[in-house]
Order: C-alpha cells, then sequence, then structure tokens
C-alpha cells in the first residue's frame, strides 16, 4: 500500500517551500573572517570585549544583507593571552581557510602569530599591539588599527615635561611592548634632555607583591613614575603605593586603559592616576561611534571596559570596506589597504594605513582618574 500522507496537499506545499527556501538561500555564499583574541588569560576582559564587539558588528551587517550578498562567518579563536598559545590559535585558523584575521591584543602575543599568518598568504589586522619592530618586519598583509610605541613614547615624555617632572623613574616589565615603550621613553628623555632617569628597571609580571622594588624606587626620590607595563600590575602599585602612604604621582601607559586597575587598585589609590591613550569609546564624538555604542548597551548592558576592543571593531569595519571592493583575496585586500582604499569611518576616526602597514594620525590622549574611578580625558 502506497502511504498517502506524502499525498496531502498542505504537506505538499510546506515541502515544496522548503526545497525553494534551500534552493535559493538569503545569501549567496559565505565569508570567513577570524578573530585571535585573549578571551582567557591574564588579559580576558580585554578578548570578550574585542569577541562582543566584533560578533554584534558581524550581526548587524548580516541583517543589512552581508556583504555583496555574502553572509559573514565569524571564527573565533582563543589566544590565551600568551605568544604560544596565540601560535596554536593562529594555525587553527589558517586550516580554517581564513582569508583575513583581526587580532590580537598585546605586542608579543601578536608577534607569536606574524609569520603563521604571513605563510599562509592571510591577512593580519592587529588591534591592541604597539610595539614599534611589528610593521618593520616587511610583512605585505600585515596590518594594525592602534598607533605605535614611538608616537607613545613621544607624547608621555612630552606629558611629563608639561607636568614639569624632573626626577622621573621607568619602571616596566620587560614584555616586548612595555621594554619598547620604556627605550622609546628613555631614548626621548635623554635626547631632549628634559629630565633626569633616576630609576629604570623592571618587575615581574604575574607577582603579589611589589613592595620591594617600590622600596627602591622611593629612596632615589623621583618626581613621578612612569610605568610601561599592564593594567593588572599597575593597579596593584597603585595600591600597595597607598599601603606605603607613598603618593609620588604615576603616569602609565596605554595597556593601563581599562577598568580593571581601578578594581584592583581601589577607587582611593586610584585617584589621580594618568595615562597616555587613544581616547576612551565614550569620548569618541562621531554619528557611527555614538550609534554602535548604543547597539552595545543595548545587546549587553554595559559598555567596552577599554579602548582595544572598539579598535578590534575598527579592524573589522576596514575588512568589511576591503572585501566589499576587492573580494576575498587576501592579496588583493592588501593592496587595496595599502594603496587604493580611501579613509574609512571607523568607531575611533579616520582609518587609513601607510606602506608599512600602520595606522595614520595621531590617536594618543591624556587621561586622569576622578575620585569616583572615572577615566576623565584631559583637555590640550
Amino acid at each position: 500500500m502506497k502511504n498517502s500522507f506524502c499525498r496531502s496537499p498542505v504537506l505538499s506545499v510546506i515541502a515544496t517551500a522548503i526545497l525553494l527556501l534551500y534552493a535559493n538561500p538569503a545569501f549567496a555564499g559565505v565569508i570567513k573572517i577570524g578573530l585571535m583574541a585573549p578571551i582567557t588569560g591574564a588579559f580576558a576582559s580585554e578578548g570578550q570585549d574585542m569577541q562582543k564587539i566584533v560578533a554584534l558588528m558581524v550581526e548587524e551587517i548580516n541583517k543589512a544583507g552581508g556583504i555583496n550578498g555574502d553572509s559573514i562567518e565569524l571564527l573565533v579563536e582563543d589566544d590565551g593571552s600568551t605568544p604560544r598559545s596565540a601560535a596554536t590559535a593562529a594555525s587553527r585558523l589558517v586550516s580554517k581557510g581564513v582569508p583575513a584575521v583581526i587580532g590580537t591584543y598585546g605586542s608579543a602575543v601578536t608577534e607569536a602569530s606574524q609569520d603563521i599568518y604571513d605563510e599562509a598568504g592571510a591577512v593580519q589586522i592587529a588591534t591592541g599591539s604597539t610595539a614599534i619592530r611589528l610593521t618593520a618586519k616587511g610583512l605585505k598583509r600585515f596590518f594594525r588599527t592602534c598607533p605605535r610605541d614611538d608616537e607613545q613614547g613621544r607624547v608621555a615624555v612630552t606629558t611629563l615635561s608639561k607636568l614639569e617632572f624632573k626626577h622621573v623613574a621607568i619602571l616596566h616589565d620587560n614584555s616586548a611592548y612595555a621594554k619598547g615603550l620604556a627605550e622609546e621613553a628613555k631614548k626621548l628623555i635623554e635626547e631632549g634632555k628634559s629630565a633626569s632617569i633616576v630609576f629604570y628597571d623592571a618587575l615581574q609580571p604575574g607577582e603579589l607583591d611589589y613592595s620591594a622594588i617600590l622600596t627602591k624606587i622611593k629612596g632615589v626620590k623621583p618626581d613621578a613614575i612612569f610605568f610601561t607595563g599592564y593594567y593588572p600590575e599597575a593597579g596593584l602599585l597603585l595600591r600597595q603605593m597607598a599601603t606605603m602612604k607613598w603618593s609620588v604621582p604615576m603616569l602609565g601607559g596605554d595597556a593601563t586603559n581599562n577598568y580593571d586597575l581601578v578594581k584592583i587598585a581601589g577607587q582611593a589609590a586610584a585617584k589621580g592616576y594618568r595615562f597616555i591613550s587613544p581616547p576612551m569609546p565614550t569620548d569618541i564624538d562621531s554619528p557611527a561611534a555614538k550609534a554602535f555604542l548604543a547597539a552595545y548597551r543595548a545587546k549587553y548592558n554595559s559598555l567596552p571596559s577599554s579602548i582595544w576592543s572598539v579598535i578590534a571593531g575598527d579592524a573589522f569595519t576596514v575588512l568589511v570596506s576591503a572585501i566589499k571592493a576587492k573580494g576575498t583575496n587576501p592579496s588583493a585586500i592588501a593592496e587595496y589597504m595599502h594603496q587604493g582604499m580611501p579613509a574609512v569611518d571607523g568607531l575611533t576616526g579616520k582609518i587609513s594605513f601607510d606602506d608599512k602597514g600602520d595606522r595614520k594620525g595621531d590617536l594618543y590622549r591624556l587621561y586622569e582618574i576622578n575620585g569616583k574611578g572615572e577615566f576623565i580625558l584631559q583637555k590640550n
């Protein structure tokens, strides 16, 4: 006996609709874009915000019809905040055939992945990796939407001079980023004879007690400390300085631009701390940034904790522009970004690149933390 169930008119209509749906998908194809970020590890808050921002932007683009009729699929790999994990994450993304990758945060972590992406022919856009040497290697498909340490060093030294600090202690953590920034600042201070460097050394990141090195620095009586490391150590230094009842001013680099610093230090100890950084998301006065941050708040009921996750959004914006113009061939994308791409309206302003892959323009500003733990942009 034949199955009369198959002859139902209603079911026939449904079956036809299903066939048409699969025969005529909403999108013509899929474009894979990689995101390598520190989802876990010391800088997990940065990576988790990076993932949230790029995922939201992918969602918005796909709702609007994708790129040239193709949907975007975001492939995320956790670099664990370490170079070794970054190499593994990069290999995984390469094996999935991504033409371009966003990430990551941290110069040493990014550096561990550069050759892997380059050998695979993929475009890489770093987001929080400011070490000068990353773009000095001549890798044609490597870019970054963050600024470089030499520019940060220049602004930091200018700031120290404007604040009339004449005896400066420079403290770093031996990481590629922190040591590079410390060396740049030291060089500029010595060349310009703008101050005397009374202390220059490194701490060991990840420790729980920095009282010994703080006591050593206190002994040379600096007017200020310039700490070039990351926000977890900066927060702990501030907290322990308060315990010592030592209130010497401390200036930090852009790796301390994270609200977790205040959580670690405590509001009282963090008050008065200054740092050099690209502008915070709430200080970016453009329609695109305001609209995006409103969408972010609506979806996640918060704002990004630092600028670096927003700069990952800039990297995604650039990739969308390049893929719209040139398709998914990595060499064509890279050539366009180097030479033919008009300045793109990103979340942090106009974005274009020089022949090395560095972002053009000056992004650095000075911030100071107030008594409420808020990051306040200082006027020039």
